[in-house]
Formats: structure tokens, C-alpha cells, sequence
């Protein structure tokens, strides 16, 4: 089986790979004359071509010769191959207006998609994510939009900086005054956002102590679905009916955005969940949120303030608070500054690609050598020019009727 390491199309440029080339020469060695592997040559690449070369992987112009190909982002619809089986991350599954051609593509091109957010072990737990980095990419450019807006501090910007070694110490470099920054989400990504805290020795106080005690020094609070969700009717909370049927909770979370200055969203977010708060909201003298890190970056979703994703060359807009439209970033001292890059872990890209590398390494690889591998099944949201029955759902969506 040959197997292809494709080049990023989209725009902006991804700099990440699935795989380092140190974990494509072990693979490569750990399963010859089984599993052939290929780099197709890239300019902008976290790893360069030579540094492929240097490990004994063969660099490529020309890609079609392989029978699997990984990629990172949305392949671009006019170099998707006909016949392939593409890995990457599509997009589609939450219904993305912007992706639907992409789909349509997919289907119309004979080809087998397996999208890396639904790889998951038996007991439903994702198996391959960029969510520490996007977690840690993501609280760190929440501070320097945070010292871009105040004008309190300047720190270079997390792509410039060599490794997580030295954004951490950039961060080291910030005297914070006593502000309150909330952080939603307890998943892979909030305990990326949480390492970085942690990191600056922000103290950490319960929900509780947020709301109810006063503090001469900057502190987080980390809060779970239960913190800010309740049940309409009663205004209980149970965990297993919250995520089985969410439209029966609405959010009481602006408590908090009575008292936080900085929020880093790191939820993932189901459609039919309400929103953390609504867009009329932020008008009252009562919202004191002044900067939100979005790294989930749904469009119009959880946070409504995100009217559409920030890119790593431009990283950050405004949201006017009476109008509720976009504005320049940092143009009104009263504005909300969004964060909302949907690439995240690009701006660390050699630790992001490794630490991915490493996951699939474990758990995909291998499931390619499988005749009929479950965890690559659950996966596949299209096979022989139609949708699975798992992902029938989408035929609508397909179709282009909703």
C-alpha cells in the first residue's frame, strides 16, 4: 500500500503534516514491504522537503501514484484525485454550508473520505486531535490580544516564537493587573488553554469564588457544560440528557460575563445547544467581556460573537457593542476584540504535526493493515460515490435542500 503525505492547498497555507519526517522513517522501516511511504514536495511545510529527504522518505511532485493520501485541512475540490482514499479533516459533519461543494465532490470523484474528528475508539473517545495546540496556541493569543487592546504589554506573536518553550517564556514576560478570565470547555483543548494558565501561575478559584469573593490578583475560573447550562423547566442539570437532547437547556451564563474581562472559548459545540450568550447581550453595561479567544471558531454558533474566523495573518477584528457588526480590530476602546483563528496549531507547527503524528501512528496505521477495520468504518463518511449509513444524514445537506 502506497501512502502519500498530500501538500496543503487551502488558503491561508497550513504549515502542519499528519507526520514529522523521523516518525514516517520509523514507520517505514516498522512495516516494510507492507506500507510504502511518500511526501509530496511543499514550500511552506513546517518540515521541508529536505528535512523528508535527510530521513529517507521520497519527495514528490506528483502524488497520484498512492493509494491513501493524509492531509490536514480541506483539500481544494480541483486537486482532489479521483479513486483515492483521502484522510483529513472535511468539515462536512456538522452540515458547513461553505463545504457542501466539497461533499458534492467527494461523491462525485469515487472517493472514500475518512475524517480525522470521527475516529474514535470504541467508547466514543477521539483518537486523533490537534486539540492540546489549539488549546495552548489559543490562551496565549488571547493575551496578546488582551495586551494589543489595553496597551498594557506587547509579546511577540505565538508564530514567531520558535517552540512552546518560548511562548511560554514570553509569557513570563506579562505583569497582568486583576482581571477575570474564564475558560469554557474541560476537554483536550481547555486543558491545552489550562496548561498555559497554569503556566503564568494565574490562580485558579472554583465557580463559586468567582462570582462571590474579590480578588487583588488576575484569576481564572475553568468552567464545565453544568457551570452555565440548566434545564428550562426546573433549572436542574443532568450531564447524560444535556448532551443526548441540549434544546431542553438554555444558558445562564451571563453571571459571568458580569464579572469576566477575557473569555477563551474551548467547547465543542453541538448545533442544537443554546448559545453561551446572545448577540443583544453584549450591548448591556453588564457584559464586561472585552476579549474572547474563540478556538473552536464555530460561525455564528456558541459564541455569536464570531462572525466568521480570523486568519494567523490577521488575527484578530472588533465587534461593535451597539450595532453588533464588525469593526476594525482595536478601533473602539468599548468594542469586543474577537480571536477566532480556525488554524491554530499551525502557528506551532512542528510540535503540532508530532504530536499528531504520533496518534496516528498508533491507532491508524495500524487499522490500515486491517481487512475491515472498525475505527476506520465509523470514519468513512463516504465510500463508492455515496454517504455510509452513519452519515445518511447528510444527504439533504448533499443535495443542497437545507
Amino acid at each position: 500500500m502506497k501512502i502519500g503525505i498530500i501538500r496543503e492547498g487551502k488558503n491561508p497555507p497550513d504549515k502542519r503534516a499528519p507526520f514529522s519526517p523521523e516518525q514516517l522513517r520509523i514507520l517505514g522501516e516498522k512495516y516494510e514491504g507492507k506500507l510504502q511511504f511518500y511526501v509530496e514536495s511543499s514550500p511552506i511545510r513546517g518540515f521541508s522537503d529536505e528535512e523528508y529527504n535527510q530521513a529517507g522518505v521520497e519527495v514528490l511532485e506528483d502524488i497520484s501514484g498512492c493509494d491513501v493520501l493524509f492531509g490536514v485541512k480541506e483539500v481544494p475540490i480541483d486537486q482532489l484525485i479521483p479513486n483515492k482514499t483521502y484522510f483529513f479533516f472535511s468539515h462536512t459533519i456538522k452540515k458547513q454550508p461553505y463545504n457542501r461543494k466539497l461533499l458534492q465532490a467527494v461523491l462525485e470523484k469515487n472517493i472514500r473520505l475518512i475524517d480525522y474528528e470521527v475516529l474514535t475508539d470504541e467508547t466514543g473517545n477521539r483518537v486523533v486531535a490537534f486539540g492540546r495546540w489549539a488549546g495552548v496556541v489559543g490562551a496565549y493569543n488571547a493575551f496578546w490580544t488582551y495586551g494589543q487592546k489595553t496597551d498594557l504589554f506587547n509579546i511577540k506573536r505565538a508564530h514567531e516564537c520558535f517552540d512552546l518553550k518560548e511562548l511560554k517564556a514570553e509569557l513570563q514576560k506579562i505583569q497582568l493587573p486583576p482581571v477575570r478570565i474564564i475558560l469554557t470547555g474541560t476537554g483536550r483543548v481547555g486543558k491545552g488553554a489550562k496548561e498555559i494558565l497554569d503556566s503564568m501561575e494565574i490562580r485558579e478559584v472554583s465557580p463559586e469564588e468567582f462570582l462571590n469573593q474579590y480578588f487583588e490578583e488576575p484569576v481564572y475560573v475553568q468552567l464545565d457544560v453544568g457551570d452555565y447550562n440548566r434545564r428550562k423547566t426546573d433549572g436542574g442539570f443532568d450531564k447524560a440528557e444535556f448532551y443526548e437532547n441540549p434544546s431542553l437547556y438554555e444558558s445562564h451564563f451571563s453571571k459571568f460575563a458580569e464579572l469576566g474581562e477575557i473569555l477563551i472559548g474551548a467547547v465543542y459545540w453541538d448545533p442544537r445547544a443554546p448559545q453561551l450568550f446572545q448577540l443583544q447581550e453584549i450591548s448591556s453595561p453588564d457584559f464586561s467581556i472585552s476579549v474572547i479567544a474563540d478556538i473552536t471558531c464555530d460561525i455564528n454558533g456558541y459564541i455569536p460573537t464570531t462572525l466568521r474566523p480570523s486568519t494567523i495573518a490577521s488575527p484578530v477584528f472588533d465587534v461593535d457593542r451597539d450595532s453588533t457588526q464588525e469593526i476594525p480590530a482595536f478601533g473602539k476602546q468599548n468594542s469586543i476584540s474577537m480571536m477566532a483563528i480556525d488554524n491554530l496549531p499551525c502557528e506551532l507547527p512542528r510540535e503540532a504535526t508530532q504530536d499528531f503524528g504520533s496518534q496516528l501512528s498508533e491507532w491508524i496505521i495500524p487499522a490500515l493493515l486491517e481487512e475491515n477495520s472498525a475505527i476506520l468504518e465509523r470514519a468513512t463518511i463516504a465510500r463508492d460515490g455515496d454517504l455510509t449509513l452513519e452519515y445518511m444524514y447528510l444527504i439533504d445537506y448533499v443535495n443542497g435542500d437545507e
